[in-house]
């Protein structure tokens, strides 16, 4: 029950009805009454939450990555916010509680820029580099040959990626990418970007599969 201190027309404490009144530093305030959820962690809150934090892992040491391989999917959102719904919704398999990601169907950049052909990557052991190679498509569609490749390596074990935003030229058709020592012996996942070089355009990632860093 609500108590009034000065009268009809003061402030009062307590609780009437949905309404509680209270003061603070002499200023008398009323709120509403918190609604309360009944079942706040239904299944599907639950499970929207684990693939929520599985992407969330997979995305948070990639950021200035994103911002440049999302940026044309960034209407009404940020890079990283439209990298989230993306991959929330395509590239997260299991069921609950045990999701993981799918990394042939994970997307780490996404435009209309025309993709290189034949693209690859081969782990050269004795100089702890992966090679990536692909065709020159210079004029095809929107290429262009002073595009730029953007190639991501991502280490699951140690959830650490390394990448290059702005690498060899389309027309170089090669780039080497060298990899920690501590590597050596994990798996990683490889996918190759392309992006102008002003930055407007990017391509949609294309996914090169799972390599074995093996020892020489």
């Amino acid at each position: 029950m609500g108590t009034i201190k000065q009268g009809i027309l003061g402030g009062f404490s307590g609780k009437v009805g949905t309404v509680i009144g209270s003061s603070w530093k002499g200023i008398s305030y009323m709120r509403g009454q918190a609604q309360h959820v009944k079942n706040p962690r239904t299944a599907g809150q639950v499970n929207q939450r684990l693939k929520f934090n599985l992407v969330l892992n997979f995305l948070q040491p990639n950021v200035p990555y994103i911002r440049i391989g999302y940026k044309s999917q960034a209407a009404k959102q940020t890079e990283f916010n439209a990298a989230m719904s993306y991959l929330v919704k395509n590239a997260v398999t299991g069921t609950s509680p045990d999701y993981a990601l799918d990394y042939t169907k994970v997307v780490v950049s996404k435009g209309g820029l025309t993709q290189v052909t034949e693209a690859a990557a081969s782990w050269v052991a004795a100089q702890n580099k992966l090679t990536f190679s692909w065709t020159d498509n210079s004029g095809v569609g929107n290429a262009l040959a002073t595009d730029k490749a953007m190639p991501f390596i991502y280490n699951k074990a140690k959830n650490e990626t390394i990448y290059n935003t702005a690498g060899a030229t389309r027309t170089t058709h090669t780039m080497d990418v060298t990899v920690p020592n501590n590597w050596v012996g994990d798996k990683v996942e490889v996918y190759l970007g392309m992006v102008s070089e002003d930055g407007a355009l990017v391509a949609d990632s294309i996914y090169l599969g799972e390599k074995t860093l093996t020892a020489e």
